[in-house]
Parts: structure tokens; C-alpha cells; sequence
């Protein structure tokens, strides 16, 4: 089995980061974590990817004078490392159209919200104050226009009357954890692909599942 070369781009602890990690050391995954790349040097991540034997990179954002000075220097990382795919693990910098083009089909992130709903930020707040039952969070391919990129995976929770965004955050965020891992390796075992804007899939899947929401604990 030939695995993919996976670079993660984070710019805090790295949680999901660390789920990616996890998942890759089993022999059968089909993808290497071979770079942890962050803009920001004190990013707890870094240190959570070398104590897993994780190589690591930083390209401060802050020593570039321009987001293109600072994206070539993160090319040239992820060149030296032979890079062939981007996960994004909080990675909180806005990339460049040019940036994002050249890793066309081949850089995903993760959002805490069932795209399209809620893009950007504070989605737990928004679902809460929409008084929507269920929630989640969502893969998906990075295009130029944030957050909109083709949907590769999805994850549902319910939502509870007495959740607050803290509690609801809570319980996504365990669905990220399984999910991303769950995406990367379709992506790299072939399974899921991007084609003609929109992604593919070259198995069926059960159809038989659902979620209610409310039901009785």
C-alpha cells in the first residue's frame, strides 16, 4: 500500500490534529502524517506532533511582509517534505486564492457546522439562537470562497434545550475527532475524489441510518 504524504497546518493544541495522528499509525491507514506545519510558534500542536515523532515547521505569518511572501515560504516547506495533501487543524490564517488553486483537490478542512450552514465563525451560538435540533460538523474540500468548498463527509448531533454553546461544542468536536480521520482515508485510499467541482464516491453506503432529534435519553 503506497501512502500519501499528509501535511496538517495548525495554528493552536491541535485536537483534531491529534486525531489525524492517531489514526495514521495504524498499519493499515492509508495516509502519513509527515509534516506539522503552524504560523505561529508558540501553537501547543508543535509540541503534540514531536512528541508523537511528527516533523514540524514553522512559517510565522508575522516575519512576511505579504500573505504571498508568507505562502511561498510555506510552499517551499511543504516541497522540502514532498507534500502531497493539506489538512487543516485550525489553521486560523485566510489563504490566497493562488495558494488555495494550487492545492486545488488536494487541501481539506473541517467545520464545526453542517455546511452550508453556518460559515465562518461562532456556528455553535448561531444553531443555538436559530433553535435548530440537530447539529454537527463537516469535511469538505478548500476552494477560494470560505467555508464552500464540495462536502466530502458529514457528522450530526442532536441539539438539547438546556445545551449552551460550551455543551454543544463538546459534543461535536468528539464527532470531529471521528470524522476527519474517517474522511482523510477515504480521500487517500481512493474511495472519495474531487471531480468537476463537486466529490465523488466510488463505493455506496447504508442508507438505512438516521437521526431523531428530540427522542427520549
Amino acid at each position: 500500500m503506497t501512502r500519501r504524504r499528509v501535511a496538517i497546518l495548525i495554528s493552536g493544541r491541535g485536537s483534531n490534529m491529534v486525531s489525524l495522528i492517531e489514526a495514521a499509525s495504524q498499519p493499515d491507514f492509508p495516509a502519513e502524517i509527515a509534516l506539522v506545519l503552524s504560523n505561529r510558534p508558540d501553537a501547543a500542536g508543535l509540541e503534540r506532533a514531536e512528541a508523537a515523532g511528527i516533523a514540524t515547521a514553522i512559517v510565522d505569518h508575522k516575519a512576511h511582509p505579504t500573505r504571498e511572501d508568507f505562502e511561498r515560504a510555506m510552499d517551499a516547506e511543504l516541497a522540502s517534505h514532498d507534500i502531497a495533501f493539506i489538512c487543516l487543524a485550525g489553521f486560523m490564517r485566510v489563504l490566497t486564492d493562488g495558494f488555495v488553486e494550487r492545492w486545488a483537490g488536494r487541501m481539506v478542512n473541517i467545520h464545526p457546522s453542517l455546511l452550508p450552514l453556518y460559515r465562518g465563525t461562532r456556528t455553535h451560538r448561531r444553531a443555538l439562537e436559530d433553535g435548530v435540533l440537530v447539529h454537527g460538523c463537516t469535511v469538505h474540500f478548500v476552494v477560494p470562497e470560505l467555508d464552500a468548498g464540495p462536502i466530502i463527509a458529514q457528522a450530526v448531533v442532536p441539539v438539547v434545550p438546556d445545551d449552551t454553546e460550551e455543551s454543544l461544542a463538546a459534543r461535536v468536536i468528539v464527532q470531529e475527532h471521528k470524522l476527519y480521520p474517517h474522511a482523510l482515508r477515504m480521500i487517500c485510499d481512493g474511495t472519495a475524489w474531487l471531480e468537476n467541482g463537486r466529490v465523488v464516491f466510488s463505493k455506496g453506503w447504508n442508507a438505512s441510518g438516521s437521526l431523531h432529534s428530540p427522542t427520549s435519553a
